[in-house]
């Protein structure tokens, strides 16, 4: 009996809609392609897909395996100096989406990927033992690949500052400019953060836009 798998935050998405699989005009079935979420290492989605697209060609399955996504927003990053650079976020950082035709040859020419550590689906455990199973992969639905991308397309920038509490800064615009003063909060979902700024001689928190302060180093 299978079991659900609960350590990835790809288990919340919706199972799979059925898809009928046509007989072709030789009585074979007609092979459908799916979309699987993969689970990969921390900061190797892109070599994975690099990899993967090289694989697939290798060992003669890129006919099967047709696409691998990275799902991604825009981002912008804040550097020490006050100047933004533009970046990608990753919408399932770990993750790499990939519509193949699932057989033992796709199967295993993704698991046996570098960096790769499996498919999300549910763990087949053996009847007979307490070993742990090996994964089935599942299928992602259609109206969840569709939200997936769709919220890739989307989503606003995201800015991300090197900054952490305790860290000295300088706003460098609005009515606290030239003001010098410490970290004591990041919210990097609203771009803002808060500072205790010496105003009147009183250590006063203040609240500010990333693009309104530089890191003093």
């Amino acid at each position: 009996m299978s079991e659900p798998l609960s350590e990835s935050p790809l288990d919340v998405l919706e199972p799979a809609a059925e898809v009928l699989e046509v007989p072709a005009a030789s009585g074979e079935k007609l092979q459908v392609a799916r979309w699987y979420a993969v689970q990969v290492a921390s900061s190797c989605e892109k070599k994975v897909k690099a990899t993967l697209e090289q694989r697939a060609v290798t060992l003669g399955v890129d006919n099967r395996i047709l696409e691998i996504e990275i799902p991604q927003t825009p981002g912008v990053k804040l550097k020490k100096d006050g100047s933004r650079q533009s970046t990608e976020e990753k919408v399932f950082p770990g993750y790499v989406l990939v519509r193949m035709i699932l057989d033992e040859d796709t199967m295993m020419a993704v698991r046996s990927t570098p960096n790769v550590i499996n498919f999300v689906g549910a763990e087949e455990r053996r009847a007979t033992a307490k070993a742990r199973g090996h994964i089935k992969p599942r299928p992602l639905s259609r109206s969840e690949v569709d939200r997936i991308f769709k919220r890739a397309a989307e989503k606003k920038a995201v800015v991300k500052v090197d900054l952490t509490e305790g860290d000295q800064i300088l706003v460098t615009a609005g009515p606290f400019k030239d003001f010098q003063g410490e970290v004591i909060e990041v919210s990097g979902e609203r771009n803002k953060l808060k500072a205790l700024l010496s105003i009147f001689g009183r250590e006063t928190p203040v609240e500010l836009e990333f693009s309104q302060i530089s890191k003093q180093s």
